[in-house]
């Protein structure tokens, strides 16, 4: 079963859900969650640090209303589920788990929010999307990726992957 299909197929067919969501669309992000993750950033370094972005979206806009900072169980995760990537640690890939996303999707659906995104950090790299992080990204989702260099947030980007499965980059509005 591919990711895409655990997570939309309850709600749309997956045909729907890859042509509505791949559409590039402004993300709200108020400047108080910046901090949030910035901070978590920080603080995780040298390693990354990741989380989830809960939200509403309309035909025009994603709107952040809370995050959700994760811990990076990159290690354990990968031992079971990516063994052939035992040569990478936490300080450059990062995985959350699965008993998260589903709290996250049942209290999103008690309080009317989809989880509409997802953030980690670049450790001293830049807030480009790595080859990894296309290969398993979500088309429904907005990604953002904290560069931090030298333990200080320097940059933050937002990307959606687009009907070829390509990042292309998302405005953020900070309000």
């Amino acid at each position: 079963m591919s990711k895409l299909s655990i997570v939309s197929q309850p709600f749309f067919s997956s045909y729907f859900t890859i042509a509505y969501f791949s559409k590039q669309m402004p993300l709200i992000f108020p400047p108080s969650h910046f901090q949030t993750i910035s901070t978590h950033a920080e603080t995780a370094y040298p390693n990354e640090c990741c989380g989830l972005i809960l939200g509403k979206q309309n035909q025009q806009t994603k709107t952040v209303i809370e995050v959700w900072p994760a811990e990076n169980s990159w290690q354990t995760e990968a031992d079971e589920y990516w063994p052939e990537q035992k040569d990478f640690t936490e300080e450059r890939r990062y995985a959350m788990p699965p008993e998260l996303m589903l709290k996250a999707m049942k209290y999103g659906r008690e309080r009317h929010l989809s989880i509409i995104g997802i953030y980690h950090s670049h450790p001293d790299h830049s807030a480009i999307p790595s080859e990894f992080d296309r290969t398993y990204a979500w088309p429904e989702y907005s990604y953002i990726i904290l560069s931090v260099q030298k333990g200080k947030t320097i940059d933050f980007l937002c990307w959606s992957l687009d009907h070829n499965h390509q990042f292309q980059s998302e405005e953020i509005i900070k309000r």
